[in-house]
């Protein structure tokens, strides 16, 4: 099923929760609302939900008009953060809760009750705790008989707030992964809201990146991650390192750190320089196309990963930058705790101060013959 939004706006008060935002979400897609608290995505999913009204606009699923269609005839499933499962009731019973106060007519029989429960409690591999209550469940396997009851009344759309947000680290991995084949396997319509950026990029189709009330971005989690098209995105995405630049003798200058950018008339103007974590090049010297001398604060293991905090030296930047290394590079670069080193971006993102809509990708493949480049 299809959903399309047109105008949605919604204020709370004073506070105007959705600015009037237009959004198209393709029959069997799974969608990702990604944005920090208060940027309006769970108030979007609950008005496509019916559990809030808009403002303006209309909600259409598929060619039939929702707008002024109360919840209980949406045929949409919602999954709650906590759950919201009956502590009196048995899993079988939670689950087939939907089905059971149903209007009479459109009521299944007992007996295909019980068979459809059946059924969703094998699909979310629980059918062996079907006789148990919700207080003898881990959090995960309560997420899943949240989900297996949501898809009880086989729902036109499927809703999802912080579906994993109570969940402990390695649950959530485990059921992003369970819930994604799920959604491939039954090809039903999902929405989901998360500020969690991996969660996002690994589950949706597309996401939805939200700010303030109004939508950022819509793309897939590839391009998105390739082609952000404001500082907001960016910042939001995390694991970003910001050279704020002012334009002086034909480079970009900040303190005793400069880059010199190719020759292009957009790029000669002041502003930001964003540089992925792992996209940083190490060198024991300056070269002439790049002098960004740092101090190495801490180094950090994390798994298999590396993170190097490196302090700005003879220049200004709001926060520590940071590189990432492999365990296995690391070792072979003996890079110590309070050494200076200087940096390369191998790709940057540079945001004009004048304003540009978007920003321009820019690459530095090279490095000063002779330097000793601590490749990452």
């Amino acid at each position: 099923m299809s959903i399309r939004l047109t105008n949605i706006s919604k204020t709370f008060g004073q506070f105007q929760a959705l600015s009037p935002l237009n959004l198209d979400i393709q029959e069997g897609e799974m969608i990702g609302l990604l944005g920090p608290s208060g940027s309006g995505k769970t108030t979007l999913l609950r008005i496509i939900a019916g559990l809030e009204g808009a403002d303006s606009g209309s909600i259409h699923f598929g060619d039939r008009e929702v707008t002024q269609v109360h919840v209980r005839e949406r045929r949409v499933g919602f999954v709650f953060q906590n759950y919201a499962l009956f502590r009196h009731m048995t899993v079988a019973d939670n689950v087939a809760f939907g089905l059971e106060v149903m209007p009479k007519k459109q009521r299944l029989p007992a007996a295909d009750i019980r068979k459809r429960v059946a059924q969703l409690l094998e699909t979310v591999q629980l059918g062996h705790l079907a006789n148990r209550y919700p207080e003898q469940l881990s959090g995960g396997q309560k997420q899943r008989i949240a989900l297996a009851r949501a898809l009880a009344t086989q729902p036109e759309v499927l809703l999802l707030d912080e579906p994993f947000g109570a969940l402990d680290a390695k649950v959530r991995k485990e059921l992003r992964r369970w819930l994604r084949s799920l959604h491939d396997e039954l090809k039903f319509t999902s929405v989901f809201v998360t500020h969690d950026q991996d969660e996002a990029l690994e589950l949706s189709d597309r996401v939805v990146v939200m700010s303030n009330g109004h939508i950022e971005q819509i793309n897939t989690p590839a391009e998105l991650y390739s082609h952000p098209n404001s500082r907001f995105v960016f910042d939001f995405l995390g694991n970003v390192n910001v050279f704020e630049a002012s334009w002086q003798q034909n480079r970009w200058q900040n303190g005793q750190a400069f880059l010199v950018p190719p020759a292009q008339q957009t790029l000669q103007q002041d502003g930001a320089l964003y540089i992925r974590s792992h996209e940083l090049t190490l060198s024991d010297k300056p070269n002439s196309q790049a002098n960004l001398p740092f101090d190495i604060v801490a180094i950090t293991p994390v798994g298999a990963e590396v993170r190097v905090e490196l302090a700005p030296h003879g220049w200004h930047s709001k926060e520590l930058w940071e590189a990432k290394y492999t365990q296995h590079h690391l070792q072979e670069l003996g890079l110590q705790k309070g050494s200076l080193v200087y940096a390369t971006p191998r790709t940057g993102y540079f945001f004009g101060a004048k304003g540009d809509s978007s920003p321009t990708r820019l690459s530095w493949p090279f490095l000063t013959p002779g330097s000793l480049a601590f490749d990452i």
